[in-house]
């Protein structure tokens, strides 16, 4: 079983309580410093809802602990109070039900349950199970209710002392991401947008996790904030809510997306992009899991974020782009020379030039055959013409991602 760990900011006084595989930590608190959402820059405590230990939602889930929080919601353990089934109810602030994130969740789940599809990747996306609204101090709060799920890919990562996920590891995420993606963008007409590590989750194999978290919050072994006789700031265990806040229905689509290191090309230079952008994002992932590395950086000299420099190390990885794709967006005019027979040329616009960075060079986890062979799978994802990348379900039948493990 894998370990379930608290997050806390608390800075002074810790302590460490073990029940079998499943680690707690707690800590004195200063209460004069902000705490958990508290610390989000535009925390409102009018937003949140004042959520409690013990309270019971919509007369049917009991609040057991605190799972996390976000920039819309606080989210939390809950047991159904009839048939004690463990849920996850998202609390949504009290405009969440307008904000953009949500209201494109909400979307997605809709138009995944009116689809009459059957398919195997179908059961790689978190599901929504219900809705429904509470009154609060400042008025009504969305709830979203969810199935438990256990701690993301970037969790088990770390909990490596590489930090980095063994080839067998890294192949079975892959292939069950590649899944998922095979379902949302050839049946359900999908794009994700933000693949990354921390939106990959583990299930649960067994409630004993659930169990353990709701057993050290009966026993009081987690700090919180008691900030008035209305509201208390709980501490979040360590497991994670992902969502779809970012998905995108239908084929084509404009606009910027995408967490800054797994951006494609297309997003970039202000071009339509369709579902290939989610398998650039599923090849930058790769480095992250198994290398403990970014394989594009996208910075300047000094540090600060560059659009520039990103697309110099694409130069490097996958050479100049071609002219076709050149001409399809005014703004690739800022790094490549469009005249005559320099169509494609890189400009050296604020003097940044092409890094001596490789795809080969960049693999140091393999060598000789396996190397190839996983080169074999990365290549036909990092294409700068979309329509070029190979889908998620070609990939799915790559040699490499099939290889047996003993």
């Amino acid at each position: 079983m894998l370990s379930v760990f608290c997050r806390s900011c608390c800075k002074v006084g810790h302590q460490t309580y073990k029940r079998g595989s499943v680690s707690f930590h707690t800590s004195k608190m200063d209460p004069t410093l902000p705490f958990e959402e508290e610390n989000l820059p535009w925390y409102s405590p009018d937003q949140f809802y004042p959520v409690t230990i013990g309270e019971v939602l919509d007369s049917s889930y009991r609040v057991l602990g605190k799972l996390g929080y976000g920039a819309h919601s606080t989210v939390w353990l809950c047991r159904h109070i009839r048939d004690r089934r463990f849920v996850v109810v998202k609390v949504c602030t009290r405009d969440g039900h307008q904000s953009a994130r949500v209201s494109r969740e909400l979307r997605f789940y809709e138009h995944v349950s009116s689809l009459k599809a059957d398919h195997h990747g179908q059961s790689f996306i978190r599901g929504l199970l219900g809705t429904f609204e509470i009154t609060g101090p400042t008025g009504q709060h969305l709830c979203l209710v969810h199935p438990p799920m256990h701690m993301t890919v970037r969790d088990l990562q770390y909990m490596k002392p590489s930090r980095r996920l063994n080839e067998p590891l890294l192949r079975w995420t892959l292939s069950n991401v590649l899944s998922a993606l095979t379902f949302l963008h050839e049946q359900a007409e999908v794009i994700h947008t933000d693949i990354n590590p921390s939106n990959i989750m583990l299930t649960v194999a067994d409630d004993s996790v659930l169990e353990s978290v709701e057993k050290a919050e009966a026993e009081n072994m987690l700090p919180k904030k008691v900030v008035d006789n209305v509201r208390t700031i709980y501490c979040s265990h360590k497991l994670v809510l992902c969502d779809f806040g970012e998905a995108r229905i239908g084929k084509c689509h404009k606009g910027l997306i995408q967490l800054e290191l797994y951006r494609a090309p297309e997003v970039l230079f202000n071009m339509e992009w369709g579902s290939s952008v989610d398998i650039w994002s599923v090849a930058a992932l790769v480095w992250d899991l198994f290398e403990n590395r970014h394989l594009f950086h996208a910075v300047d000299e000094n540090g600060q974020p560059s659009a520039t420099n990103h697309v110099a190390e694409m130069v490097a990885y996958l050479g100049l782009s071609p002219s076709e794709y050149i001409r399809r967006s005014e703004t690739t005019d800022k790094v490549f020379n469009k005249d005559g027979n320099r169509i494609g040329h890189w400009k050296g616009a604020g003097g940044v030039v092409i890094p001596p960075l490789s795809l080969d060079r960049a693999v140091t986890a393999l060598d000789g055959e396996s190397k190839r062979l996983f080169l074999d799978f990365i290549k036909p994802m990092l294409d700068w013409l979309p329509e070029k990348r190979k889908r998620a379900s070609e990939l799915l039948k790559n040699p490499w991602l099939n290889i047996a493990t003993s």
